[in-house]
């Protein structure tokens, strides 16, 4: 198989890259680097069945050649992270549909078999937890910023899915619930990474909120052969799938998890939403995956636990900064 990873120099995107290749696919990947790191993929850049092309996929002709060489189209392009949604509405709208858009349009054209990056936050303010693959989603106001981005992966999916029933392109949505291993960042807010790097550093670690709302973290690795699986069964066109992890931990808890395993001395800052982000933030206060469809489907359980996943995160930092 030839792959094509949008968004690949990525931290998904990366992993998901590095797995194909050590299956024997050829991977083509493409990145504006815009939240990508050309860090992510150098080890790769030696591998013969490896080439990357940095770009933005809103470079239809340039996209329309990487689509036809490829025989399946991973899109995993987008704007990502609470704090990016925040401070750039326009530039999140924009990337995640008119991208997308552009992904199905060209692979419609040659039928090419299609994945397509969701996430849990399209189930916005629901409380009915586990969230399964059905579930109605609760958006809240077009006033609050916040869900602008729930909005447009929505409005991805529902894409994919027309595609599917309207045109016959064989398309899979993917619903990832808080990935996290190395190689991740947190620059755009996500927390492990930034709990790690406070926590190594000796700084407070921030927590947002009062630190009550429950979230569940699953490991790189397991997701990365989730999705692998996936994108050979033919009985997942069409679909959509949740992948995570339904180990729950508090944001409070996790940031002493992460200070303990870490062997901090760091305190812990509650800070408020409205000074953290802005005015009016909404969060949601569980984000729990239901698991039977994909496990219905491929047998999926995740391997690794909240504490590995944090030592994993530690392990890697720790060792970056001696590179440094």
């Amino acid at each position: 198989m030839k792959a094509l990873i949008t968004g690949g120099a990525g931290f998904i995107g990366s992993h998901l890259s590095e797995y194909l290749l050590d299956q024997g696919h050829r991977v083509m990947i493409i990145d504006d680097l815009s939240t990508g790191s050309i860090e992510n993929i150098a080890h790769l850049k030696v591998n013969p069945r490896f080439e990357y092309t940095i770009d933005s996929i809103l470079n239809t002709p340039l996209t329309a050649e990487l689509v036809d060489r490829s025989d399946c189209i991973f899109h995993l392009a987008a704007a990502v992270g609470v704090r990016l949604i925040v401070e750039s509405p326009v530039q999140t709208i924009e990337t995640n549909i008119k991208g997308t858009e552009i992904i199905l349009d060209l692979a419609e054209k040659k039928k090419k078999k299609t994945i397509v990056f969701s996430t849990s936050e399209v189930y916005g303010k629901s409380r009915k937890v586990p969230f399964n693959e059905d579930d109605d989603l609760v958006m809240g106001s077009t006033t609050r910023g916040r869900w602008s981005y729930a909005c447009s992966k929505a409005i991805d999916e529902f894409l994919a899915l027309a595609y599917w029933k309207e045109k016959r392109l064989p398309a899979v949505v993917i619903r990832l619930f808080n990935t996290v291993g190395p190689r991740q960042t947190g620059q755009y807010g996500m927390v492990i990474p930034t709990f790690v790097r406070q926590a190594l550093e000796g700084k407070p670690l921030t927590v947002y909120g009062d630190g009550s709302q429950t979230r569940c973290f699953c490991h790189i690795c397991d997701v990365i052969r989730a999705v692998y699986q996936v994108s050979m069964e033919e009985k997942a066109v069409g679909q959509v799938y949740n992948i995570g992890s339904d180990e729950e931990v508090s944001i409070q808890e996790l940031a002493e998890r992460v200070i303990s395993i870490s062997g901090s001395s760091s305190k812990i800052d509650i800070i408020p939403y409205s000074e953290a982000y802005e005015e009016g933030f909404e969060d949601m206060m569980k984000r729990k995956p239901g698991l039977e469809k994909i496990n219905s489907l491929i047998g999926y359980q995740p391997s690794h636990n909240l504490d590995q996943i944090i030592r994993d995160v530690v392990e890697f930092e720790t060792k970056r900064d001696s590179a440094d």
